[in-house]
């Protein structure tokens, strides 16, 4: 056994295999089948395609009528249920109108457009419960970034126990490669560890005794930790990322389009108003039929075919035009609640930078080429996994590279190995080489590593983790747009934060650097409530629009007014947390999207006036003159169709590039 966490470390190094990391747990995805709501929705809109074609080629109602029968008790038996249960709840929604809508246009003989109706709403409680279990499942999967058991040190040797058993003062033992199990504090060994998903942050940092570690994070091959345990696996910070997303996502009021907004004063209305168009001529001596007849009449004029038609086609084209171009919006409720975004912040790392280190300069000494320089810094660092030897590596693609041998790797200093029978430390030049004098200045959020060869300076190669190319760009477009000022929240480091936020257009004093977690979420919501810099709540409360990649900004995610996620490098949880995922990486459509969305509010307005008009002329011929049935049927399909066209206006390619 290690006579210490230190000798553990080194032995594992020396011995030259590379240390294994911990593959993440595969998230546990719901299939879109396994919900009841998703099968109800496929039978209803399978029955309702197959009865269609079989009624406008003229063929007998024997045949589409059981079909249109089975799309209407599918799609509707499950609102029709939820609807009753409100109304014995004293309160009456649009979901039972809808149902009573589809089945008055049955009754007199209007089959295709109630069976319409039943499948958008089918289709919707699909998509809606959908993105709730995956969702839940992303939770679920994110407590698998912390191990099940731990190695616990006692005073008869190691044990082997599950994490959640630890207790706080406990003393556990994390070799290289391993997950750390507990939030803690390392009072022995040194190493680098990757708690990327927990601050953002791009690089490994390095730990020593004293150092704060956190549950989750993966330790490096630098050697191996002991670790005293500071908070109860309950209160981990991954723990209360769970809880922070879960909370969000049941507290965060969803937006509601606009006729969910006013769906109960409307049900009540029509409802009251068909039972009087059919009752008060009864009292007068009506006959029974004609009664009933402009009754249902009035039913069709007055349901909210029409409206829903005008809201759904322009956000449904928005969203369709949106995922051509690479970003995915999970709903029309996010369509529309994008639009009204005001503030914008950012995350830092792999969402306004690429996430990974790139050399940006490589300097030698006098007697050293920069391809010599880079070559053998290059061979040295062949052997290692960390981000910068992959970037150094990568920077000498083509070069031939020496052989190494003897290769070791310390901790806070860096790597050494043995390169055409000279010694070569590629590493920080603070440790390489302590003296009074500052190292080299490097340009601000760059990392700059010293390369010894024989213990004397050969180079300086320079490394920063670069801003896309779009960023600038796409930040001053959203700038535009919203009309005030960007933020920058990270779990960086101030100095990388400041140069990031500089180079895009942030300014100093909207950029706030070493975020945990739960401080971005807090910031998130602060802004929300118009508390920005901990004032007391105030009035101007803020529609943030985030934009991030990582575990460590789901919560911030959640709480946001929309969330947006970069999608090709972010987590599982980020992406299922987000309300909208840039597939192809690229920041410049954000904005696109964000203007086609208030593109198509405003088609939205324009439909609802153009709906509200027709229904209102309708319902007033029917109430005070004779309105046909025929004639009603035609000007309520009229004014649907009219508005279904309007809004696929925004299919078109000019709709996007108009933005």
């Amino acid at each position: 056994m290690p006579t210490s966490a230190q000798d553990a470390g080194e032995r594992t190094v020396a011995s030259g295999a590379p240390p294994v990391f911990p593959a993440p747990a595969p998230v546990r995805r719901t299939r879109v089948l396994a919900l009841a709501e998703a099968r109800w929705a496929a039978l209803a809109t399978a029955a309702f395609l197959l009865a269609l074609p079989l009624q406008l080629t003229g063929l007998s109602a024997w045949l589409w009528g059981p079909l249109y029968a089975v799309a209407y008790a599918a799609g509707g038996w499950e609102p029709a249920v939820e609807g009753l249960r409100a109304l014995r709840e004293r309160s009456l929604d649009v979901d039972l109108l809808m149902i009573v809508a589809a089945l008055g246009a049955a009754a007199i003989g209007q089959v295709m457009d109630g069976g319409l109706l039943i499948v958008i709403f089918a289709t919707s409680g699909a998509l809606e419960a959908l993105a709730t279990a995956r969702t839940e499942d992303s939770v679920r999967g994110l407590l698998d970034l912390a191990p099940s058991t731990a190695t616990r040190i006692t005073p008869g040797g190691e044990q082997t126990v599950p994490a959640g058993t630890l207790a706080v003062g406990d003393e556990i033992l994390v070799r290289p490669g391993e997950r750390i199990g507990a939030d803690g504090r390392v009072l022995d060994g040194a190493s680098e560890v990757d708690q990327a998903t927990i601050t953002g942050e791009p690089l490994p940092v390095p730990k020593e005794p004293g150092d704060e570690v956190f549950a989750g994070t993966v330790n490096g091959a630098g050697g191996a930790l002991r670790v005293r345990v500071e908070r109860d696996p309950s209160d981990t910070v991954i723990a209360r990322i769970v809880t922070l997303v879960e909370e969000a996502s049941r507290t965060k009021a969803p937006t509601q389009l606009f006729i969910e907004k006013v769906e109960q004063r409307y049900a009540v209305a029509v409802v009251v108003a068909t039972l009087a168009v059919f009752a008060v001529p009864l009292a007068f001596g009506a006959d029974l039929t004609g009664a009933l007849l402009r009754a249902m009449t009035f039913m069709i004029v007055a349901s909210p075919c029409a409206v829903v038609l005008a809201t759904m086609p322009p956000l449904l084209s928005a969203m369709a035009n949106a995922g051509r171009h690479g970003v995915l919006i999970k709903s029309a409720v996010v369509m529309e609640r994008l639009g009204q975004i005001d503030t914008v912040a950012y995350d830092k790392t792999g969402t306004l930078t690429e996430g990974r280190p790139r050399v940006l300069a490589v300097a030698p000494e006098p007697g050293f080429s920069e391809s010599e320089l880079l070559a053998i810094a290059a061979a040295v660092e062949h052997r290692s996994e960390h981000p910068i030897a992959t970037a150094v590596v990568t920077a000498a693609a083509g070069l031939p590279l020496p052989d190494a041998y003897d290769f070791t790797s310390t901790p806070g200093r860096g790597v050494a190995a043995t390169v055409a029978g000279r010694k070569v430390e590629v590493g920080a030049e603070s440790r390489l080489c302590p003296s009074d004098a500052p190292p080299a200045a490097a340009a601000d959020g760059a990392t700059t590593v010293l390369v010894l060869v024989d213990g004397d300076p050969a180079g300086r190669i320079v490394l920063a983790d670069e801003v896309r190319p779009d960023a600038p760009a796409a930040v001053a477009a959203l700038a535009r747009l919203t009309g005030t000022a960007p933020l920058l929240l990270t779990g960086d480091a101030p100095g990388p934060a400041a140069a990031v936020a500089a180079q895009v257009g942030i300014g100093a004093a909207h950029v706030h650097a070493n975020l945990l977690p739960q401080q971005k979420s807090d910031a998130v919501r602060e802004l929300g409530e118009g508390r920005e810099g901990g004032a007391g709540a105030g009035p101007d409360r803020r529609k943030v629009l985030l934009i991030g990649d990582g575990v460590n900004d789901a919560p911030a995610l959640a709480a946001a007014h929309t969330g947006i996620a970069m999608g090709r490098a972010g987590s599982d949880l980020a992406l299922e947390t987000a309300d909208a995922i840039v597939v192809r990486d690229e920041l410049a459509a954000v904005p696109r999207a964000v203007a086609l969305s208030r593109r198509a509010r405003r088609l939205v307005t324009q439909n609802l006036w153009i709906a509200g008009t027709c229904i209102a002329a309708l319902t007033v011929w029917d109430l005070v003159g004779h309105l046909p049935l025929p004639l009603g049927v035609a000007g309520h399909e009229g004014s649907t169709i009219l508005v279904a066209l309007n809004g696929l206006r925004l299919l078109r390619e000019s709709a996007w590039r108009s933005t």
